[in-house]
């Protein structure tokens, strides 16, 4: 019966839609915990925007992301394939960072516009600058860009302003290099980025975007990774001192006003009834920032480990008059955006292993997930060691635990970077469905049906683990200062000179 009817629906689409393939909006918060949002159950986040998403679309609950850090997790939702695989690893790229996401990567964007799509990116892109912009997003299938090419603390802050009218940004960033750029296609626009307009900027590149896509009756595909709520948090007049819940939640709240304009335009522009929008994160909070960090809510630990508080996200899919308002409790993980945008658009996938699958029975019939598993890699995933954990079905095995210094300051001793790594033979093993914050391991001895789990999870990691060749290490290349984006590359002295 289900395949009778997602079969009815891709008929009714393709017929409904042969003259204009379904447009694409990817919203990607940064360090965005599993409890953040009010329609995650927090009491004080003020996301009227996402809440609506939420309310009229369909809300997971059990959703991953591909690892607890940035540059990996992006590679995988933009590529449907674990970090692994591309060589995104170990942990993150910088601003002089030699490698970048492989060219010979395809992405959403490379595998929608030889069906005539525009593609446009705003935002964190952090997957390479490298020499001449070797790895920006116009060399990775996208048309336009505008951001911040890697993560806004990568730069000198501590004199930049971050709240009106000259609050300055809270903490420490990083010293010794070029303050952080704002770059428009190739071009750097503004150095340092001016961080109370910066979301404004965002709004209007993206409404102009959806103006002229719409205008030339063209499929259009929209990427927006976000830089919040990643720290140092800011917001500009519109949310600044708005919320309920200090610089944090107002960062939250100029992210939401945000995807507000976006859905205003897309009405605006008529083109709502034909856009799907999705919404996930990177990877769990930082809860070293206690309560500028973000909230994993009852998940174990936050970013930088594999607990679920890691990588368990929010999602969010609405395409109006197309998906219905619910809740799924299916398995599902930023791999599958691609072979579900890919299906929808009627687009060839890509000649490649690819660990993504298409969501198009959950999104359409709130159906059966497609994904047996997900794998679990930590921040420096290894040949010698593989898998730290798998989720299979309700059951999570972890092989080995790592506390991380992003998800220190919680009271639970396995989540900082002092909690050691650790190897688990036989694994430790959750029923996630009546224990997702993971505090009581099941027992081999006292519970006979866990032997038959573990069998099978053996079976799927060994599976799985003969397919996975480990790609080049992109990070592990190094860096080159020569490399940092500087708007005035003849001046000195380096890097301190680097401002327009």
């Amino acid at each position: 019966m289900t395949f009778i009817l997602l079969t009815s629906f891709l008929s009714f689409l393709l017929c409904s839609t042969s003259a204009s393939p379904p447009n694409f909006v990817l919203l990607f918060a940064d360090d965005l915990g599993f409890g953040d949002l009010g329609c995650f159950g927090h009491p004080s986040s003020l996301t009227p925007n996402l809440d609506r998403l939420a309310a009229d679309g369909l809300r997971f609950t059990d959703f991953y992301c591909t690892s607890p850090v940035c540059s990996p997790s992006r590679a995988s939702l933009l590529t449907g394939r674990y970090q692994t695989r591309s060589g995104v690893f170990p942990g993150v790229l910088y601003p002089g960072s030699i490698g970048g996401l492989p060219l010979n990567e395809t992405t959403i964007a490379e595998v929608l516009k030889p069906l005539g799509y525009a593609t446009a990116a705003m935002g964190k892109w952090h997957l390479g600058l490298g020499a001449n912009g070797t790895f920006l997003p116009t060399r990775q299938g996208f048309d336009q860009y505008l951001g911040i090419p890697y993560s806004h603390d990568m730069g000198p802050c501590h004199n930049l302003t971050c709240f009106p009218p000259d609050v300055k940004c809270f903490g420490f960033c990083d010293l010794g290099t070029v303050t952080v750029p704002l770059m428009h296609n190739e071009v750097i626009k503004q150095q340092p980025v001016d961080f109370l307009d910066l979301e404004r900027a965002y709004s209007d590149f993206a409404t102009n975007f959806i103006i002229s896509s719409a205008s030339k009756k063209q499929p259009f595909f929209l990427y927006y990774p976000s830089h919040h709520t990643h720290y140092p948090q800011y917001a500009g007049p519109g949310a600044a001192g708005r919320s309920l819940r200090g610089p944090f939640g107002d960062a939250l709240m100029e992210v939401d006003n945000t995807i507000g304009s976006l859905m205003a335009t897309l009405e605006k522009t008529g083109v709502i009834n034909n856009t799907l929008v999705f919404f996930t994160a990177d990877n769990g909070p930082e809860l070293m920032r206690r309560a500028r960090g973000g909230s994993a809510g009852l998940l174990k630990c936050g970013k930088g480990t594999t607990y679920e508080g890691g990588m368990r996200e929010p999602a969010i899919a609405y395409w109006q008059g197309t998906i219905k308002p619910g809740v799924t409790h299916e398995m599902a993980s930023t791999l599958d955006v691609l072979p579900t945008f890919a299906a929808l658009a009627g687009a060839k996938l890509p000649p490649v292993l690819l660990d993504g699958v298409d969501m198009m029975d959950i999104l359409f019939n709130q159906g059966k997930s497609k994904r047996e598993a997900m794998m679990f890699y930590p921040i420096d995933p290894t040949e010698k060691y593989g898998l730290f954990a798998i989720r299979l079905g309700k059951y999570k095995a972890h092989f080995y635990t790592q506390g991380a210094a992003h998800s220190s300051s919680t009271p639970d001793p396995d989540c900082p970077g002092t909690a050691s790594f650790k190897p688990h033979d036989p694994p430790l093993i959750f029923d996630l469905e009546d224990d997702p914050s993971e505090n009581y391991p099941l027992s081999l001895k006292d519970q006979p049906h866990v032997q038959a789990v573990l069998e099978e999870i053996l079976k799927v990691k060994a599976d799985f683990e003969a397919t996975m060749v480990f790609g080049e290490s992109q990070v592990s290349k190094g860096t080159d200062p020569a490399l940092e984006p500087c708007c005035n590359p003849e001046c000195s002295p380096k890097p301190s000179c680097c401002h327009c």
